[in-house]
């Protein structure tokens, strides 16, 4: 909420030059131990060089020079504000921070992170400022105003980067007068929040969490609800009458009786079914959390024997005969096998998708039915079956933010539409295509996905 401006002014002394240094070096490790968890290093050059250029600030500074001010203004606590929000568990699919979005060719709006949040797109502004210092009505200066002007421009921007919802970060808490503006002017959600991020560390021979940071005791998050609420309903998810998988449950799969693998039982527990759901559901369970769409690298991923205990098998036949079977996709293979090894996918992507109904779209589910028909083996096959039991199809229906996004050899018409179908619900993307979410993020256009490591079909 700043906007970039430095944090309220505090007293000149050494000591403080050289406390803000050590929490320069300090968020430096944070940023990268975050970008290392998130597999994400999209923030972390920007963020990087905002801290660097901090740092140099401060080592620029003489004895003489700090003791003639009375007063330092400093970015480090915003710097470090922002960073603290990238870690809140919530916040996903970044795809820009601590810069400016065009809005038209007079007006751009300083935005701190562009990100998902529960499956929406959001904007994300901090402020770090002194609760005494932020009043509501105050001009242009007030909180009242910004969050005003934020609002017209989110609701004027381009398609591709509007987001639906507003949230605010303050770092020290607000009062209770502005607390109750922001609820019954603007109709603001409280989030919670961590006060502060511990990274588990070894020393010895034992395990103990380290801090990252300053604490966010007094942190408060509020989110904003941008233009119309466009959720869709989910009566609207129907089979076509050509299709005859009807849906069932995890009693049904174990009442099967197949050797379907423990891994691929133990994933389809995880998950809700839908035969076991009220026909109709609310429009207020149709969320972030209830659902995921799968793209076809997913499902080829959760059925291949690769990922249900064939390893042991495929590793120990001779190099011949994979070399004929899988030709020049051998290496490829056998690189999934010794990591599936290593850390078994399904085991992985089951904490994901726990709790959560699967989705998928008209398009998936016809390529992924011909993909195993001509390539999966008896038992990928039964386990195709099985899953697409157990998951519903729903029509091409891409969103319009998505769809509004160029069609590229990276970013080509298929990919949107299975993407888009995911973003259309407020539902993550399960996928191993990376390549299309990368193209996405670099556009700026927040993307939900849970990504998983491929794995192939081998005919068994």
């Amino acid at each position: 909420m700043d906007a970039g401006k430095p944090t309220p002014a505090t007293a000149a002394s050494a000591g403080t030059v050289e406390t803000a240094k050590g929490r320069c070096v300090a968020l430096l490790e944070s940023l990268h131990l975050l970008s290392e968890r998130t597999l994400c290093s999209s923030f972390e050059v920007t963020l990087s060089r905002l801290i660097h250029s901090e740092l140099r600030f401060l080592n620029s500074l003489s004895d003489a020079e700090i003791s003639s001010r009375s007063t330092l203004s400093l970015n480090v606590g915003h710097l470090e504000a922002v960073v603290h929000v990238l870690w809140q568990p919530f916040v996903t699919a970044v795809s820009r921070v601590c810069r400016p979005i065009r809005i038209s060719e007079s007006e751009s709006i300083y935005v701190d992170i562009v990100c998902s949040v529960e499956g929406d797109p959001v904007w994300v502004t901090v402020s770090d400022r002194n609760p005494r210092y932020i009043t509501w009505e105050d001009g242009n200066t007030g909180l009242k105003g910004r969050i005003s002007k934020l609002v017209r421009l989110a609701n004027q921007s381009s398609v591709m980067v509007m987001p639906s919802w507003i949230l605010m970060f303050f770092s020290y808490g607000i009062g209770a007068d502005v607390h109750q503006k922001l609820q019954s002017e603007f109709g603001a959600i409280e989030l919670k929040t961590d006060p502060f991020v511990c990274e588990e560390i070894e020393m010895g021979d034992q395990w103990t969490n380290l801090v990252l940071c300053r604490f966010f005791l007094d942190a408060c998050a509020f989110k904003i609800k941008v233009g119309p609420n466009t959720l869709p309903v989910m009566e609207t998810i129907t089979r076509t009458s050509s299709m005859d998988y009807t849906g069932t449950c995890r009693k049904c799969v174990e009442q099967m009786h197949l050797d379907l693998g423990l891994f691929f039982c133990s994933f389809l527990s995880a998950m809700k079914c839908w035969c076991c759901s009220f026909h109709v559901i609310s429009e207020q369970e149709v969320e972030f959390s209830s659902l995921v769409n799968f793209d076809t690298t997913a499902l080829i991923a959760i059925v291949s024997g690769i990922s249900n205990g064939g390893t042991a098998k495929l590793l120990s036949t001779p190099q011949v005969e994979l070399r004929a079977r899988f030709k020049g996709n051998l290496e490829f293979v056998i690189a999934q096998a010794n990591s599936e090894d290593e850390k078994p996918i399904l085991i992985e992507v089951s904490c994901s998708v726990s709790g959560k109904r699967g989705i998928v779209c008209e398009s998936v589910f016809a390529e992924f039915r011909e993909l195993i028909s001509m390539c999966g083996g008896p038992n990928e096959k039964q386990r195709a079956e099985c899953i697409l039991k157990f998951i519903k199809v729903v029509p091409d229906c891409p969103s319009t933010r998505i769809m509004s996004l160029p069609t590229t050899r990276k970013m080509d018409m298929k990919n949107k539409v299975v993407f888009g179908t995911g973003d259309h619900w407020h539902a993550p993307t399960l996928t191993a295509n990376m390549a299309f979410v990368r193209a996405v993020r670099q556009t700026g256009v927040s993307l939900s996905v849970i990504d998983h490591r491929p794995r192939a079909l081998i005919g068994k």
